[in-house]
């Protein structure tokens, strides 16, 4: 996490739905007039103030509001909390499936009519199941932002969920996992997130299996979209060309008629099972490493604390100490990371690598090392003041680059209940991160022993000595 970017990532990603799904080509005039616009957008976005409204619309929906004039488009992002944690045993994929079937047909439109009004009003519409929540998104142009709500309120009160569709997007998702099943990266993943989650639905693949695909029905779909879409469930960005009563009239066309809360089955927290080391014997010249360490909650006082210290330890692409010890001085790896992940029910600062496989062992143990003095000694005074300066100054520029991106920000930062003047605050939190609390960081996430997966051909020398 290398600017601190609030967006949440898996802790090892998981594969997702196939080549996405086949289209009608999106009217080359529309789709022209967007890109262009998306060239100038990140000037609009470098302003030292952006002013961020909360804006709530008479049946109680709230959201945040950028209002930016500089360009003709509209941004909207939202999320529904639950995700694939939700999926019933025995369907897994259930999410996934579904949030490919939005804009597969909704209300009196079928799939085809539904993506030509898309197509007619120049919107461009997305849905993705995460695993603590099913995401949504829309761009638009200001001026024909009627008609793309009006399409958005269709696809998320009213989504068909035609036999059809559901047929050749679970033939897509199949067609996925068999892919999947011969890729010895992700096997080795969900044999890792097994290792480290146990029976968690985090351990789950959330595309789901070739078994559970084919048992998922359209009552399925019907019921899990009732359980998960409901307002108190809901956070809503909007960046872009619309004023604030405009937008309260929007939002409750959109959702003011979901129902009022969730149904949603109770997940627990969970902690990576650590101190244990996973092989899974492949023949290929390249040797993958995982490490996981404890993580941090986002609401823990110490965060900013260890996210200061995982920029030092890995998180800084080309200034990192792994990066220095591992490729700049002994080229062992073309690239070495560290992220703090962080999820709803479970937190890990994880370590990813690659190297030749004859030098595996020795990789491992400069890795090792290097968490071994971070963790003993702490980072020095300089590369701390390097770490914040560039946490500051780098924030705009991968969080904030372009209307759909602030949208996306916003978002998380309502799931991490950061309040809406988060992004004035910041530097000043970051800057408030004394040496010895980050160094206190260092000791409680990384003097443990962590979890390793070694992935490769089965060789001593593979092993850490």
């Amino acid at each position: 996490m290398t600017s601190l970017s609030i967006l949440r990532r898996p802790l090892f990603p998981s594969p997702t739905r196939g080549e996405g799904k086949a289209r009608r080509a999106v009217a080359p005039l529309f789709t022209f007039f967007l890109s262009l616009l998306v060239l100038i957008l990140p000037p609009l976005t470098a302003r030292a103030a952006m002013n961020i409204q909360e804006v709530t619309s008479s049946k109680g929906i709230t959201a945040w509001l950028v209002e930016d004039y500089s360009v003709p488009i509209v941004a909207i992002r939202f999320v529904f909390g639950g995700g694939t944690t939700q999926d019933p045993a025995g369907k897994e994929g259930l999410a996934n499936l579904m949030s490919g079937l939005f804009d597969e047909g909704a209300g009196d439109l079928d799939s085809e009519a539904f993506q030509i009004k898309l197509d007619d009003v120049g919107a461009e519409m997305g849905f993705d199941a995460a695993r603590d929540g099913t995401y949504g998104s829309m761009r638009m142009l200001a001026e024909q932002r009627d008609g793309a709500f009006d399409l958005l309120r269709l696809a998320v009160n009213e989504p068909r969920f035609d036999q059809a569709p559901i047929d050749r997007i679970r033939a897509q998702v199949l067609s996925g996992i068999i892919a999947n099943e011969l890729d010895p990266d992700t096997v080795a993943q969900r044999k890792w997130l097994e290792a480290l989650y146990g029976s968690h639905p985090y351990a789950r693949p959330d595309e789901g299996t070739r078994q559970s695909i084919a048992t998922i029905a359209r009552d399925d779909l019907i019921a899990f979209h009732k359980a998960n879409f409901a307002r108190d469930g809901l956070h809503v960005a909007v960046v872009g060309a619309i004023d604030a009563e405009t937008l309260k009239k929007k939002l409750d066309m959109v959702f003011g008629d979901l129902p009022e809360h969730q149904a949603l089955s109770a997940v627990a927290d969970v902690d990576p099972k650590l101190n244990q080391q996973l092989e899974v014997i492949y023949d290929q010249p390249q040797t993958s490493l995982q490490l996981a360490y404890p993580g941090v909650k986002r609401s823990a006082p110490d965060f900013f604390a260890a996210v200061l210290m995982n920029e030092i330890l890995g998180g800084g692409a080309f200034t990192s100490r792994l990066f220095d010890e591992v490729r700049e001085k002994r080229g062992l790896a073309y690239n070495i990371s560290s992220d703090l992940v962080d999820h709803q029910h479970a937190n890990a600062l994880a370590i990813t690598t690659a190297t030749r496989s004859d030098r595996a062992a020795e990789t491992l143990a400069v890795v090792r090392e290097v968490v071994r003095r971070m963790a003993e000694e702490g980072p020095t005074e300089a590369e701390l003041a390097a770490a914040k300066k560039y946490m500051i100054g780098a924030y705009a520029i991968n969080n904030l680059n372009s209307s759909g991106a602030i949208a996306a920000t916003l978002v998380e930062l309502q799931l991490d209940k950061l309040g809406i003047d988060y992004v004035q605050r910041r530097a000043a939190l970051i800057n408030e991160v004394t040496l010895d609390q980050v160094k206190a960081a260092a000791k409680r996430l990384l003097s443990g022993e962590p979890a390793i997966m070694v992935v490769g051909p089965k060789q001593g020398e593979a092993r850490e000595q």
